[in-house]
This record gives C-alpha cells, sequence and structure tokens, in this order.
C-alpha cells in the first residue's frame, strides 16, 4: 500500500506512536482511481448571486454534525459557482434520485451560459432562503455557511441546516460509483 509524505495514520507518525516509513509519493490516478470505487449520492448545490441562480453538481455532501446540524460539501476553486456561494453564504441542496442523472450531467458542465444555468429542470423556492430546488429532488436542504476550509484545489464549506424536507414519495437515489451512474439495488 502507498503512502502519502507526511502521513500520521496507523502504524506511522504520531497518531500510530512510531516512526513514519519514507514516504512514496502517491500518483494521483492511482488516487482517483482508488476514491472512484467509494459510492455516493448525487445532489446539485444552488445559490443566488445578484438575482442569478447559480447551480453545480456536488457528490461530496457528508453530515457533519446532529448538535448544531452541520453539513458539508467541497466546491472545486475552478469552477464559477465556488465563488459565488462563499459571497452569499446562503446555500440549497437537492439530493437527486434515479431519474435525475441528466440533471447531474447539465449542473456538472462547465461553462453554461448564464441566462441557462438551470436549463430546463423545474424548481421551486426553499421555504427558508428563497433558493432553487429542484422539484424532481428526493430530499432538500437549506444551509447558511458556518464555515470555510482551504483544501488544496478545493474549499470545504460547512453549513448550519436551516431547513430540510423528505417528500412522503419515494424514489431510489442516484448513486456515482466509478466515474459511472448507478441505482441501489434491494
Amino acid at each position: 500500500m502507498r503512502q502519502a509524505e507526511g502521513n500520521t495514520g496507523p502504524g506511522g507518525g504520531a497518531a500510530g506512536g512510531t516512526a513514519a516509513a519514507p514516504a512514496v509519493l502517491v500518483d494521483s490516478s492511482d488516487y482517483r482511481r482508488a476514491i472512484a470505487r467509494f459510492a455516493t449520492g448525487v445532489t446539485i448545490v444552488t445559490t443566488q448571486v445578484d438575482g442569478l441562480d447559480v447551480a453545480m453538481t456536488v457528490n461530496s455532501l457528508t453530515s457533519v454534525s446532529l448538535n448544531p446540524l452541520l453539513v458539508l460539501f467541497c466546491a472545486d476553486k475552478s469552477a464559477r459557482f465556488h465563488g459565488s456561494v462563499l459571497r452569499t453564504g446562503l446555500w440549497a441542496v437537492s439530493v437527486l434520485g434515479v431519474g435525475d442523472e441528466s440533471a447531474s450531467r447539465w449542473f456538472a458542465t462547465r461553462g453554461r451560459p448564464d441566462e441557462a444555468r438551470l436549463g430546463d429542470y423545474p424548481t421551486s423556492p426553499g421555504p427558508q432562503t428563497g433558493l432553487p430546488l429542484l422539484d424532481s429532488g428526493i430530499a432538500f436542504l437549506e444551509c447558511r455557511t458556518w464555515a470555510t476550509h482551504d483544501a488544496g484545489d478545493h474549499t470545504v464549506v460547512i453549513g448550519e441546516v436551516l431547513a430540510v424536507d423528505s417528500p412522503a414519495e419515494r424514489q431510489p437515489p442516484l448513486l456515482y460509483f466509478e466515474s459511472r451512474y448507478g441505482v441501489l439495488r434491494d
């Protein structure tokens, strides 16, 4: 198993109580291949800046805390969405179901024209923030930025959950695994 430089995990450095073995730099393509085997859900995170709706596909959504209610996602610093979400401090999450693969692909497309950023995907304003939520979503969160942390080529954005909704009609979630979309099977 390859280790990244500065690893203090099991058996190495401060966390393990012994000196770390010489580090082997991990190749980014090896890392991408390994992390792609971690299945995730798929979401659309939205915000609004100067009256313009801005959205991005995110599969790095993680629950952080129940008291207070906190959730995080990671925003690519090179994405147009990055500056917008940091500027506004409010954002909304639509968790996607199996029928939303085309929405995920659309919101992952870089350089969408400003007048078509939400495409033809119907949205409704969230009751707490007024931010767009995809009508087809299977769960929704509305958040206010609690903290941000620099993390290489991304920013970790932690949000306080202001509102949540899980419609009674339930469909399976859209999943992402090994750079492909999939569905949960019973």
